[in-house]
């Protein structure tokens, strides 16, 4: 029996079910807060109440139609413009004539369901009063105008789009929103946070700030948008100090997180990419904090926005700057706003909540704590956000919008051939149209509002990106006004693309001049840039150019090295030319070593001038007169030869100044080794039966002197033939200057020179040390030992000091040795014979001179 019941109830069921409709309602229709009929109908989506009432469902009943909490102003004007404007093209008799427009708009409540939900009602019209069960009707409307957040505008988008209806959106700036593959459909008038993002970068780098916090709405708006700039002010050099997420549904604490994160830290500048409500809840927080004194910059969603530009935002937000976009007056749309009216739309809920929210009264008497509305209030009177239209942007954009979908249709309708149609492409007259149609005619509009400002899509239906850099300044003291400081422009060139007039800008805190936000100041010129540890890149130490380096710009990586003849100034930021060091006949020490080499030389010439007045004296004959005079003229030659070691290096002077010397000093110390050699010989000859000095003449001792001389020169001649000394460019000893000198060529040369000099010094050493105690009044023997000693013990400690001398000191020692080791041979060897004969007179006889003799006898 309970079979047979069960059987019968689904029978019943299945009979039940077959007399409904295919294609019916599942819940509550959705109808349009406005609507009018028209020829071809437009849709249009809007978040007219600022804040969704969130409501738990019992799921025992039907869910409420959803409620705001607050009536959204500049929305609701959004939807009145949408209005404004099919009216100015239905009254035209040049666009769609003999069309007329109609609409249906919903409030979306800021919620993507109730965003996806109005456009499936705009898709499938009020289902509830449909009796026909085709699940194959066209579209309701040809195209939606909305919504004005990214993240609804995505949600529709994707709705609508594999149904082929155009979104065309007036406030949606997602860079994600122009891929073509996942929107299809999509079309705005606004541009895309793409360009606005490095938009905002250039301009932070243009203003030199470096260091920077970064806040963002929670939803694609603020993701996508933040990540674009973080992006583009990486490329620019740009560190993000902070990036904090807000969204005004969080918690008071979630809030305050953020508010303690942006007083902690240091960048004083701050780029929010954030939507109108958020930055409100987030100014609430600062306001009370007290943080009034950071730079803001904004995007286009808050930065023209009235209602944050209120006295406890602009507070908080004075001298803000951001992009907005183009500011246009819109002919004809004040006065229609100023206009409105609950009767032009009898008995609709959201015009009669309007009209009670602005007047504060009552139409329906419902209310006992409202006065009565009596239908002649004016909005004239109004001072509320409502009755400001000074900021007419975002409206300009939903004018541009409905003229796209217009001047699209009119296209449509008159068959026009577009590219991109094919070639068997037909169009049917009259208004059924279809929205895929729509889109083919949207891609290729281009046409000039009455402004003078032209409008068309790119390929990815995006319009021409073109901002106006805005200033929050204070007019007076109740009103805040948006200035104007500037334009971008991302067609024009990238050199060309700003155009700023930063005197008129207003900073943060009122301040005329603007804010510095660095991690790290500039390095200035001269020193260079080292990372941080652990820190962004933005963050540095500035280090001092090591020496012979230099950096001439601000904020340099690397210092530059200086090429070899230069080095680095005491500031380090430019290359100057190198001192040249050489021993000059201009300083005090050449001039001081010119003075005692013409003295020596002086001196010697007086010497040979007394030895030739008293020629004829004892002692100058029993002193070989001949080697003496030969002597003097050689020391001449070496006090001369010093001469050569002063002033410039060059070919010449390096070969004159090492030959000369050898030379020189080998004549020199060859007479001294004459006279020795003729002293021992001479005493000896003294010997009964000694012939010796037939062997040592005048003759031979020329020759002596001759064939020792020789020597020496057929050593220079090999010296510069082999490899001569040359100017040489010293840059390794001093690394700030440069020694002008004689490198030697051939070591072996140089040493053969002195080794040949230090030879015959040391035999003549010996020799005179042998004649020592020989008679004294002939025997200057003891004095060319003393001489000798002098001359030996000089050039040996000239061997070290040579060595270790720098640069023209080397030169310098060796002048030394030479004048030293001159003026001992001098001094020893003619000092006491001038001393006998300009000052003893009476030892100046044959008979002193013989006298010693005959005692050594």
């Amino acid at each position: 029996m309970f079979f047979q019941a069960a059987v019968l109830m689904m029978v019943v069921s299945v009979l039940i079910l077959a007399e409904q409709p295919v294609c019916r309602i599942q819940g509550r229709a959705a109808f349009p807060d406005l609507s009018r009929d028209g020829d071809i109908l437009i849709g249009g989506m809007f978040q007219i109440h600022s804040n969704y009432e969130e409501k738990i469902n019992s799921f025992t009943t039907k869910p409420e139609p959803p409620g705001g909490k607050s009536l959204f102003f500049a929305e609701f004007q959004s939807a009145l413009t949408m209005i404004f404007t099919i009216e100015e093209i239905n009254n035209r008799t040049d666009l769609l004539p003999g069309v007329t427009l109609g609409f249906k708009i919903y409030d979306t409540y800021g919620s993507i369901p109730l965003a996806i939900r109005a456009a499936m009602a705009l898709m499938n019209g009020n289902e509830e009063t449909l009796s026909d069960s085709s699940c194959s009707r066209p579209a309701a409307v040809q195209a939606i105008i909305g919504e004005s957040a990214s993240s609804p505008t995505i949600a529709i988008s994707s709705a609508v789009g594999p149904f082929q209806i155009p979104v065309v959106s007036h406030f949606a700036t997602c860079a994600c929103l122009s891929n073509r593959r996942r929107f299809p459909s999509f079309f705005r008038t606004i541009p895309s946070d793409y360009y606005q993002s490095r938009a905002l970068a250039q301009l932070v780098k243009h203003f030199g700030w470096t260091w920077v916090g970064a806040i963002r709405t929670d939803n694609d708006y603020g993701s996508y948008g933040m990540a674009t700039f973080v992006e583009a002010a990486q490329q620019e050099g740009i560190c993000i100090e902070y990036s904090e997420v807000i969204h005004h549904t969080y918690s008071r604490q979630k809030i305050l997180k953020v508010t303690e994160m942006i007083k902690k830290s240091t960048a004083k500048v701050i780029v929010a990419f954030l939507d109108q409500g958020d930055i409100m809840a987030l100014i609430k927080e600062l306001s009370l904090q007290n943080v009034t004194h950071l730079q803001w910059l904004g995007s286009d969603a808050w930065i023209t926005a009235s209602n944050v530009a209120t006295a406890e935002g602009y507070e908080v937000l004075r001298g803000s700057i951001g992009f907005a976009v183009i500011k246009t007056k819109i002919y004809g749309l004040r006065e229609f706003l100023m206009s409105v009216h609950p009767s032009q739309f009898p008995g609709n809920a959201l015009l009669n909540e309007f009209w009670e929210t602005t007047f504060n009264c009552s139409l329906m008497n419902v209310s006992k704590a409202k006065q009565p509305c009596t239908g002649f209030e004016n909005l004239e009177t109004l001072k509320n956000e409502y009755a400001d239209t000074s900021e007419m942007r975002v409206f300009n954009n939903i004018y541009k919008a409905v003229y796209a979908v217009a001047y699209s249709l009119h296209s449509l309708l008159e068959c026009k051939k577009v590219k991109g149609l094919s070639s068997n492409y037909t169009c049917s007259k009259g208004i059924n149209t279809e929205p895929w149609q729509v889109i083919e005619y949207l891609k290729n509009i281009n046409f000039t509002t009455k402004a003078g400002e032209r409008v068309s899509f790119d390929h990815n239906g995006d319009p021409a990106a073109r901002y106006e850099l805005v200033n929050w300044q204070h007019v007076n003291e109740s009103t805040i006004q948006f200035m104007t400081v500037g334009h971008y422009d991302a067609s024009l060139p990238a050199d060309k693309r700003f155009s700023i007039n930063q005197v008129e800008i207003v900073w943060a805190g009122g301040q005329t001049k603007k804010p510095e936000s660095v991690c790290s100041e500039s390095c200035p010129p001269g020193t260079r840039k080292a990372a941080q540890r652990g820190r962004p890149v933005c963050c540095y130490d500035c280090l001092q150019c090591a020496d012979g380096e230099i950096s001439n710009t601000t904020d340099a990586y690397d210092c530059i090295q200086c090429p070899l003849e230069y080095w680095s100034n005491e500031k380090q930021d430019k290359c100057i030319l190198k001192t040249i060091e050489f021993l000059s006949f201009g300083e005090i020490m050449g001039i001081l070593l010119i003075a005692f080499s013409f003295s020596g030389a002086s001196l010697t010439l007086c010497i040979a001038f007394i030895f030739i007045k008293y020629k004829d004296s004892p002692i100058v004959k029993a002193n070989n007169s001949e080697l003496s005079f030969l002597l003097l003229f050689s020391l001449t030659l070496c006090f001369l030869c010093s001469l050569t070691f002063i002033g410039q290096p060059s070919d010449w002077s390096c070969m004159l100044r090492h030959t000369a010397f050898g030379i020189t000093f080998v004549l020199c110390i060859s007479c001294v080794l004459g006279k020795t050699i003729v002293v021992l010989m001479a005493f000896r000859a003294t010997l009964p039966g000694s012939n010796i000095m037939k062997w040592f003449g005048p003759k031979q001792q020329r020759l002596s002197v001759l064939g020792f001389t020789l020597v020496q020169v057929l050593i220079c001649i090999l010296w510069l033939t082999i490899s001569r000394p040359f100017p040489h460019i010293n840059t390794q000893y001093y690394k700030d200057k440069i020694i002008l000198e004689c490198d030697i060529g051939s070591v072996m040369g140089f040493c053969a020179v002195l080794g040949y000099i230090g030879f015959l010094s040391a035999m003549c050493f010996v020799l005179a040390f042998l004649a020592r105690k020989l008679p004294d009044n002939f025997n200057e023997a003891k004095f060319i030992t003393f001489s000798m000693l002098i001359f030996c013990a000089v050039w040996i400690t000239f061997i070290p000091a040579y060595v270790s001398s720098p640069g023209k000191f080397t030169v310098a020692v060796e002048i030394f040795a030479i004048l030293s080791s001159s003026f001992s041979l001098l001094f020893c060897i003619f000092a006491p014979k001038c001393y006998i004969i300009l000052l003893k007179p009476e030892l100046n006889t044959k008979k002193h001179m013989m006298g010693s003799m005959a005692k050594s006898r």
